[in-house]
């Protein structure tokens, strides 16, 4: 007979929220671990975001180049955005993809949802399949400034391979779509 799991829950004892900020909560939590002994957990809570694959027709991706100030540097990526509250996330994906590249899509195929920062932080990102783009027109949000281009799967798994894309949601939905186009998923 199959031995029972370990209970590896830990039980939130007490929360003391460090920071509120515009985005971003940190907290503090002492918690009670499985050994009932009590512990310190430090984490960041996030409203969750969108990754959207924007795939053209002609096979070509929808990218961004967008500079990250935390790490003072640009960095090609999927378009992305934030899920506002009581936002439903494909609502979200629609609303990005058009905001940030001025395309909309005819069809949207829910991926994935990932949790990038598990060590740390309760932010999920949702991944969805956009195809059949036509082009509107952009309407970035005050204060948002980016390049969009395209490129093809194969160029972008390249720029993954020699470090050109380094961001994580961008290269977890670029091999996610290279698995899909190639029929393995």
């Amino acid at each position: 007979m199959p031995k029972s799991p370990l209970n590896l829950t830990e039980t939130q004892v007490s929360n003391v929220r460090v920071f509120d900020g515009h985005l971003l909560q940190v907290h503090a939590d002492q918690v009670s671990l499985p050994d009932g002994k009590l512990a310190i957990r430090e984490y960041i809570t996030h409203p969750g975001a969108v990754v959207i694959i924007p795939l053209l027709d002609n096979g070509e991706l929808v990218l961004e180049r967008q500079h990250r100030y935390p790490l003072h540097r640009d960095f090609y990526e999927l378009p992305a955005g934030k899920i506002d509250p009581g936002e439903d996330p494909l609502a979200c994906a629609q609303r990005e993809l058009l905001e940030e590249t001025g395309y909309t899509a005819a069809s949207w195929r829910y991926l994935a949802t990932l949790y990038p920062c598990i060590g740390y932080s309760d932010e999920k990102l949702v991944y969805y399949l956009a195809k059949g783009l036509v082009f509107q027109s952009a309407s970035l949000d005050d204060g948002e400034h980016l390049e969009v281009f395209t490129l093809t799967l194969t160029e972008a798994l390249e720029w993954v391979k020699v470090g050109k894309i380094t961001d994580n949601k961008t290269v977890s939905g670029l091999f996610w779509t290279e698995k899909l186009l190639n029929g393995e998923w």
